[in-house]
């Protein structure tokens, strides 16, 4: 891909990726349907959808943990599931599972011998982990200690331990208290600050508007929208505030408004179209004070749910 006549490379490329299971009965049905798209290096892409719309399905296939039956997937340059790009990746699961009476350390020192890293190696490498998902103090404490938000936390530095390329995370803040929600947030930003690229699945449609770059759009396996923010959300309607308004004020801007309300001495004037704004804007002057022109944005959540509204009519 070119962007301002730079090369940008790609860390997951989809061609018309296909899955289809075969039922009882003879009959098939398609989890995924023919999606292509594309994430750029160093770009936070979020991946959202129904339930049953074919997103762990998809995220199995670029891990190479399920083949597709057409279709191709390229992930850091190479094949899904080449062993080369899997060394560069790294994956954390919506309910990562790990045995409670180990504490944090011993996870994390289990899952660095799987990497084959050297024992000094693994006290630097566990230490700056630990760090950067803020349990430094609560390494020694078994997992059984841990809240769910610290249990999350074991499981995004569980997932950093090779430092990967390409880092895949399936409802990351699911069930954590502010705090952690934040931190995990602040996280996933710090990846992107260092190059790397993150495929971001979650139900927490408010993080994936704050976090990502761009944002696929999923719904019976069937790519629907793709897109970055700017190009998938538009202006809603804009809030109009006045104060002091002229008697029959109101009356008189209603067949311009979406609708009209007065709460004490301020009147409110809810428009949908830029047009009608201009127009409101030139029938209140004069006859009140102006305190705001409030454009609001449509949300990823409005964006999300007229969409599965209309593909369930």
């Amino acid at each position: 891909m070119d962007i301002g006549g730079k090369s940008v490379a790609e860390a997951i490329m989809v061609q018309g990726l296909k899955k289809v299971y075969k039922g009882a009965l003879g009959d098939s049905v398609a989890a995924v349907d023919d999606l292509n798209f594309q994430v750029d290096q160093g770009q936070i892409f979020g991946f959202i959808g129904p339930n049953g719309a074919g997103k762990t399905t998809t995220i199995k296939m670029l891990l190479g943990l399920l083949f597709p039956s057409s279709g191709k997937a390229m992930v850091l340059g190479k094949p899904a599931g080449d062993i080369e790009a899997k060394k560069r990746i790294s994956y954390l699961p919506e309910s990562p599972y790990f045995y409670e009476h180990m504490t944090g350390v011993e996870v994390l020192d289990f899952y660095c011998k799987l990497f084959r890293m050297d024992g000094a190696t693994r006290k630097r490498r566990i230490a700056e982990l630990l760090e950067q998902v803020g349990l430094t103090q609560d390494g020694k404490r078994s997992l059984r200690q841990y809240s769910k938000g610290m249990l999350q936390r074991i499981g995004v530095a569980q997932a950093l331990i090779n430092d990967p390329d390409l880092l895949f995370l399936d409802e990351p803040t699911s069930g954590l208290d502010p705090i952690a929600h934040k931190d995990i947030q602040d996280l996933i930003f710090s990846l992107k600050q260092r190059g790397k690229s993150v495929f971001v699945s979650s139900h927490q449609l408010s993080d994936i508007e704050s976090v990502c770059d761009r944002v696929a759009i999923i719904n019976r396996g069937k790519l629907v929208k793709i897109g970055s923010m700017e190009e998938l959300l538009h202006i809603g309607r804009t809030v109009i505030t006045v104060t002091k308004a002229k008697e029959n004020l109101s009356s008189e801007v209603k067949p311009l408004a979406e609708r009209v309300s007065v709460d004490g001495e301020f009147m409110r004037i809810y428009v949908d179209n830029e047009e009608n704004v201009h127009n409101v804007l030139d029938t209140v002057r004069g006859k009140c004070n102006l305190v705001s022109v409030v454009p609001q944005r449509q949300t990823l959540e409005d964006l999300f749910v007229e969409i599965v509204r209309e593909a369930r009519k």
